[in-house]
């Protein structure tokens, strides 16, 4: 059958259309590929202009070319059934086999025919998670995160103690060689010292990092099977050993040293709300909040459990699952990960509490990466084939060299988007690419950040994100020229 397929596609027919200018008979040939994969609008337009012809055959010429394409195409079709026919009489094709083919593709593609998708666990977690929260038991939810939180917290603070040990035996160690470099030792020396010493910090790096993954694993597994046990608990009242015996009482939560300087103080903000409309006729209203801050105030969790710190938090629980999301933007240079800046800043805000409802950020950077990966490569590929096919101007080399080059990293104006539920007041982080231009103020209405933001406000609208927080400078380190405000 696709034999008989490929037999009447890709053949070329002729249009031919002839009309009167004065006394002249004029006759207009047109070679035509079919299938067809222009619109005939578009086709009639670009022979108009190819072949100048007269204004007053404009509106003939479209009705005449559709018409020709519409008649051809339905004999193709005609055709390509007949072959299918002619092919199943004479045994060429099984009739079983094509019609069991038929019914799979129906049963699929009807909706009454087609059969129920069945909810996934995170589907089911959600829907539990939501009904909780939502119900008297969400400062037992609350409670149980919170100190979930401050284990995730002294684990960290161990490993950041024994860390500064380490750096600071180096250093000691580094200290007394180079005292004797010159004398007793040489540059060799000091390298295979210096070499020892990253080693031994990748060790350790690596060491408490699986301790969090694992940590954060376990927490997240019985995290989400308690949730499930606690809705079943609380669908059979005379059932409820179970909630009474995990329940958690705010008097009982445990609070550890504040030693290790990991507790983050409030300090004093200023701030300013406005309300504004926009629009000419149909006006919308829209709440300004102008708040000088750093953008990581939003994520970070609070180890008091004063009743503010409580209900943002629980602000952001109950819409985790709802039509009133909120955002965050953070301008990242063009590499994917969080090894430097306000990215690495953010990673470390995230790993502190552990992430019940979505991967953790590093899985999800992961997939970002295979996104862009796949982006790329077939970027790559249609420019090659442009470049093959000799349809391309003289500058698409660099291009075709610049995506190379680039293969692995986002462009300025592009923004890659991240999910939480572990974070003080945010569910959903926008990392927008921004380059030096945004640093030197000298920006305008066309520049990659602007439009990229533009491109982020309108997936807020798109995706129910009713609340966002952007830095209002497009800077997150200020100068004294700039002021610290964001909104």
């Amino acid at each position: 059958m696709k034999t008989n397929r490929e037999r009447f596609c890709n053949r070329e027919r002729e249009f031919v259309y002839e009309f009167k200018v004065g006394s002249q008979c004029l006759e207009l040939r047109v070679p035509l590929k079919f299938p067809v994969q222009e619109n005939a609008s578009h086709l009639h337009g670009r022979r108009t202009l190819l072949h100048s012809l007269p204004g007053f055959i404009d509106k003939d010429l479209k009705e005449a070319l559709s018409q020709f394409i519409e008649e051809e195409s339905l004999k193709d079709y005609d055709r390509d059934a007949e072959a299918a026919l002619e092919a199943v009489k004479s045994g060429e094709v099984d009739l079983h086999r094509l019609a069991s083919t038929w019914a799979k593709a129906y049963a699929e593609t009807t909706l009454e025919h087609a059969r129920p998708e069945e909810p996934s666990w995170d589907e089911d977690f959600a829907d539990v998670y939501h009904d909780l929260i939502h119900s008297p038991a969400s400062e037992t939810l609350l409670n149980l995160e919170h100190n979930y939180f401050v284990s995730i917290s002294e684990l960290i603070g161990e490993r950041d103690v024994e860390l500064k040990k380490l750096r600071e035996r180096q250093g000691i160690e580094m200290e007394k060689v180079m005292q004797e470099l010159g004398k007793s030792l040489t540059d060799q020396d000091v390298n295979s010292l210096a070499a020892q010493h990253f080693e031994s910090q990748q060790d350790l790096e690596n060491k408490w990092s699986n301790e969090l993954k694992q940590s954060t694993a376990i927490q997240k597994q019985e995290y989400q099977e308690w949730v499930m046990k606690l809705h079943q608990d609380l669908k059979n009242p005379k059932n409820s050993s179970l909630s009474e015996e995990i329940k958690v009482q705010p008097s009982q939560l445990r609070e550890s040293a504040e030693a290790n300087g990991r507790m983050y103080e409030e300090q004093r903000k200023l701030e300013e709300s406005f309300t504004i409309h926009l629009g000419a006729q149909l006006k919308t209203m829209h709440n300004l909040r102008l708040l000088r801050a750093d953008m990581l105030d939003f994520c970070k969790h609070k180890r008091s459990q004063r009743s503010g710190v409580k209900l943002h938090r629980l602000q952001t629980a109950l819409s985790l699952y709802s039509t009133s999301l909120c955002g965050l933007v953070l301008l990242v240079d063009n590499r994917i990960n969080s090894y430097s800046g306000i990215k690495r800043d953010f990673a470390t805000v995230c790993q502190e509490c552990t992430d019940f409802h979505f991967p953790r950020i590093e899985e999800q950077l992961e997939v970002v990466q295979q996104v862009v990966l796949y982006a790329r490569t077939q970027r790559r590929s249609k420019l090659k084939e442009s470049h093959d096919s000799g349809n391309r101007n003289g500058g698409s080399d660099d291009k075709t060299k610049n995506a190379d080059r680039n293969y692995l990293n986002i462009l300025p104006g592009e923004f890659y988007i991240t999910r939480h539920s572990n974070l003080s007041e945010i569910h959903v982080a926008f990392h927008l690419c921004v380059d030096d231009n945004v640093k030197s103020g000298n920006i305008t209405a066309r520049d990659p950040a602007i439009m990229g933001l533009r491109n982020i406000l309108k997936v807020c609208c798109t995706h129910d994100i009713t609340t966002i927080s952007i830095p209002l400078l497009l800077v997150h380190d200020m100068s004294e020229v700039r002021g610290q405000p964001h909104f």
